[in-house]
Parts: C-alpha cells; sequence; structure tokens
C-alpha cells in the first residue's frame, strides 16, 4: 500500500472557504493518505489567553471562550446543510463545554500541564469539522485521535515522542482504517502520554506530527500545505524580492529550521531523512505549483543567502556574586536552571566573568527563572531584542541588513552569522 502524509495548517482551514479547497485539493488526487490538520485559524492563541488569564488570576476568559465558540459556528454554518450543520455544532458545543468543565477542576499550579491540557481542544474541534465536511460531500474518512497514535512521555509544551510506541501504534490504528477508508484525518500537534493525558509537541509542532506519521507507516511522501509558494529564502514582508528554494538538502533544512526559519519545525526533518521521504512544501492558493522538495540533495537550489528574523528575544547576562570565573560548574548550574523551565536558547555567548543567552520571550516563565538564577547569580537582561541570521552570508547583504542597528552580540562561522540587536 502506497501512503502519503499531506498536512493543513491554520491558514489553511481558518474559514470555511479554506475548508472547500482543502476538499477541492484532496479531490485532484485519489490516493490513500493521512490528513494532519492544524487548530482553525488564530484559535490556539485565543485558547492560550484562556489559559494565561485562569494560570495568573484564576479567571475563566468568557469572552474569549464565547468569540471561539462562534467563530467555528460562522465557518460551520457556511458549511453544511440546515440539518447537518445542527448536528455537527452540538459535537463542537460538547468539545468546548469538555474543556471548560477541564480548566476549572483542573490544579493550575502546573503551567506546562494545564496549557496541553487545555490548548490540545483546538486540533479536536478543527478535525471534527473538517471530518464531518468531507464525509458530507463524498470524501468518505476516518477520523482518529492523535492522542492515541502519537505516543509522548509527560515533557508537558515540548513533549518527546517515544518512537517505537508511536510506530506501532500507527500501524495498528491507521492502517486498517485505510483499509476501509482511503482518507485518515488527524490532529497535528497533539499527543498522549502513557496515561492517556493530551501533550503537545511545541509550537507549530503539526509538521512533526505529520513527519513522524510519515516515518511509522514508510509514507511515500509529506507535503504541507502553506500559504506561500513554497520555502523561501526570506520573510517577504521583511526583505523584497525573496527567491524560492526550488530543493533543499536535508542537513540545510535541518539547519535552517534550527536557526528559526518559520515554515518548518524544527524537528521535522530528522525522521523524514531517515527513511529518505521527500517533503514537499507547496501553497493550497496554487495547489498546482511547483513549490520546494527537501529531499537527499547535496546542494541548495538556488544557492543564495537565507535570511531569518527572530523578534521578541531575550539577552540574560549571569555573573557569579564574588566576580569569580564562570567555569564549567557554574554553567552546568545555569543550564539546569534553564532546563527547568523549559527555556531552548537561541544564542550563547561568554567571557571570563560572565555568561550570556539569548531565547524567545515569555512573560509566564521569565519571572520564575530570574528568580532562581539569582539566588546564585548577579543577573542582568534585556528585552524585545532581534536575532538575525545569515545562512550563506555575504558582506555586501550583511552591511545592508545592519543599516541603523545597534548590534550587542555578532556570532560568525564559514556559512552562518547571527547578529542580536536592539529593534
Amino acid at each position: 500500500m502506497k501512503i502519503y502524509v499531506e498536512k493543513f495548517g491554520g491558514a489553511s482551514v481558518n474559514s470555511a472557504d479554506a475548508v472547500k479547497n482543502v476538499l477541492k485539493i484532496l479531490s485532484l488526487e485519489k490516493k490513500q493518505r493521512i490528513v494532519v490538520i492544524s487548530a482553525m485559524g488564530k484559535t490556539t492563541n485565543k485558547l492560550e489567553r484562556i489559559v494565561n488569564l485562569f494560570f495568573n488570576e484564576k479567571k475563566f476568559d468568557n469572552g474569549q471562550y464565547e468569540e471561539l465558540i462562534q467563530y467555528h459556528n460562522n465557518i460551520i454554518d457556511n458549511l453544511f446543510s440546515d440539518s447537518e450543520k445542527e448536528i455537527c455544532k452540538g459535537k463542537v458545543l460538547e468539545i468546548f463545554s469538555e474543556m471548560k468543565e477541564k480548566i476549572l477542576r483542573l490544579p493550575s499550579s502546573d503551567y506546562n500541564f494545564l496549557y496541553d491540557s487545555i490548548v490540545s481542544y483546538g486540533e479536536r474541534i478543527s478535525t471534527l469539522i473538517v471530518s464531518e465536511f468531507l464525509n458530507s460531500n463524498n470524501l468518505t474518512n476516518s477520523l482518529i485521535d492523535s492522542r492515541h497514535i502519537i505516543k509522548t512521555d509527560n515533557n508537558y509544551r515540548d513533549a518527546n515522542i517515544q518512537s517505537e510506541e508511536t510506530r506501532r501504534a500507527c500501524q495498528e490504528i491507521i492502517l486498517p482504517e485505510l483499509e476501509k477508508n482511503s482518507t485518515v484525518i488527524t490532529q497535528g500537534f497533539v499527543g498522549g502520554s502513557k496515561e492517556g493525558l493530551a501533550t503537545t509537541l511545541g509550537r507549530e509542532g503539526s509538521d512533526y506530527s505529520a513527519s513522524v506519521i510519515a516515518y511509522s507507516l514508510g509514507a511515500e511522501s509529506l507535503t504541507i500545505w502553506k500559504d506561500v509558494s513554497g520555502l523561501l529564502n526570506a520573510d517577504p514582508k521583511r526583505i523584497s524580492n525573496t527567491k524560492l528554494l526550488r530543493k533543499v538538502p536535508y542537513r540545510e533544512a535541518i539547519e535552517l529550521s534550527y536557526y528559526g526559519a518559520t515554515i518548518i519545525h524544527p524537528k521535522t526533518i530528522k525522521p523524514l531523512e531517515n527513511l529518505s521521504i521527500p517533503l514537499y512544501i507547496k501553497s493550497f492558493l496554487s495547489p498546482q505549483s511547483e513549490g520546494t522538495v527537501i529531499c537527499a540533495e547535496e546542494e541548495l537550489d538556488p544557492k543564495v543567502t537565507n535570511f531569518i528574523f527572530k523578534d521578541n528575544q531575550v539577552l540574560l547576562s549571569v555573573s557569579a556574586k564574588d566576580f569569580s570565573f564562570i567555569a564549567e560548574r557554574n554553567i552546568a548550574s545555569i543550564f539546569s536552571i534553564l532546563a527547568k523551565h523549559k527555556v531552548k536558547v537561541n544564542l550563547i555567548q561568554n567571557s571570563a566573568i560572565s555568561f550570556s543567552v539569548c531565547f524567545d520571550e515569555n512573560n509566564n516563565i521569565l519571572p520564575l527563572l530570574l528568580a532562581d538564577l539569582q539566588k546564585d547569580y548577579t543577573v542582568k537582561y534585556n528585552t524585545d531584542l532581534q536575532l538575525i541570521t545569515l545562512r550563506h552570508y555575504t558582506a555586501t547583504e550583511t552591511e545592508d541588513i545592519l543599516k541603523h542597528k545597534k548590534v550587542l552580540i555578532e556570532q560568525k562561522s564559514r556559512t552562518t552569522a547571527q547578529y542580536l540587536v536592539m529593534q
């Protein structure tokens, strides 16, 4: 059985017209496929606000909750006939009610656990609506709960996949469903612990979910449908005259995603590389266009400079209170505190008496991190910074990109230059 995996992100299912477009794309070609779907539009952001308010103030955000219900109901109203829409709305309301009941009874002292328990509902709702719509339009499908097939540990908000358990679950659960229906729908971003609790794979983790499923089933390919023509060498909102990368080697894609290229999740590539499964990035606005393929090529095509921008960065500098050297023992201690708070470091720089790290700003975590570090160290920090990465840089492009910017940290290797700047 030749199996294909296709992933649709939030922008590709953010309206009734977008969901109808998913049907059009899937109808272009008949094949055995698993379709991985994200939460609709900005649903995850709204669910995060609900979680943050409850965690910080022990209040439930009824405004965001009602907005989410209305948003999904509006999509349903424009997808289904009168009798079908009421049935679908009823099912969606059941899931929302379950979510509200859960957050009100969960202990709110563990932010990461609370986050995964609630934010994971966005994907459950989107996949239900898409699955029902496809079924109502003669594209029969099976809806599978990703908590049953993506097996993870309990590292909430950035769960680690248990590869062998996941491979076995995918084969035992998905393959029989593909015998019944040519299409299987499941959630991206969401996994399940051995206790059956919801976990998430990190923001934008839907790509990773799809990659792991493709690996587990030995798929022919993975296609990620985006609102861009493929993988570009820069964000067109920041750089003019961007270029489409037609072919990207696996290793190059891993480097780009590691440095923050937002079109692909950093963990997505490795499972595919292990089995030489090609990854296609294509536009859901122009599904017949060429797009980008990430595969076992040797060279980037075309070989141009790639520009990556990460906003809302924190620069945190740690020094010993007695002005002694920052030695290996201190660095190990600092990293253990960073790991405790699940801080992912984007840049490191050290001197004899200071150790500096740059990471994504998170207002929920930063005060707790500072409190822990300040027990043993003197800590200084800056917020609202920007990290600029140039892959395959040239002197001219570097000079242009840094015009009128104050550089706080500069690091260079043979192929990559990074600059932490004030925005």
